[in-house]
């Protein structure tokens, strides 16, 4: 099957994600990866200069459909903020289920590179900033719409609520105390 370098960059990138996120970004090598997209490491070599330039091209792909994933899940819950926010920590809850997820790719990143420097982390403190922000947003809307007193603390209490769902998950799975983030999360919400 022939494709233009765009789609084999898209290939290389999809085969990286399954391998780097089941697996691990420092255990998965680069031979690997191209064994399994069933590309020559020449060609994988040609698209990313190294490793570390693969491993950024990732995260920076896991960046964007993570921002793509969470403005959906919070449109889904149509034009009330309160209802956005809830309907993203329902889609949270399906997001974690033990056949799709192994934890937050975010928090796995940020363990293996501790450095600040390396692409990887940047992007994930990116990303991390990013939902924070986003949040926010929804936490500001809901407060023009109804009486919240400190609507950025609301927002870092359901930030926090989010990691620990990653979190848990990871360890003691979607049905452990995961389960309970929605719950939690309607707590910090006032009502109409």
């Amino acid at each position: 099957m022939r494709r233009t370098a765009a789609e084999t960059r898209e290939h290389v990138l999809e085969m990286a994600n399954e391998l780097f996120y089941w697996n691990g970004i420092r255990a998965t090598g680069v031979d690997k990866i191209a064994a399994e997209a069933e590309v020559a490491p020449t060609t994988l070599y040609r698209l990313f200069a190294s490793k570390d330039d693969l491993v950024g091209a990732y995260m920076q792909r896991a960046e964007r459909l993570y921002r793509e994933w969470f403005d959906a899940a919070a449109l889904a819950g149509g034009p009330h903020p309160r209802d956005q926010i809830l309907a993203l920590f329902d889609a949270l809850a399906e997001q974690v289920q033990p056949h799709q997820c192994r934890g937050c790719p975010f928090l796995m990143a940020l363990a293996e590179f501790p450095s600040p420097a390396h692409p990887a982390h940047r992007h994930a403190v990116a990303m991390k900033s990013w939902a924070r922000f986003r949040l926010g947003e929804l936490t500001d809307e809901l407060a023009r719409a109804v009486r919240v007193a400190h609507p950025a603390v609301v927002a870092d209490q359901l930030v926090l609520i989010m990691e620990g769902v990653y979190a848990s998950a990871q360890a003691l799975g979607a049905e452990g105390p995961a389960r309970r983030a929605r719950a939690l999360a309607e707590l910090l919400l006032p009502e109409a």
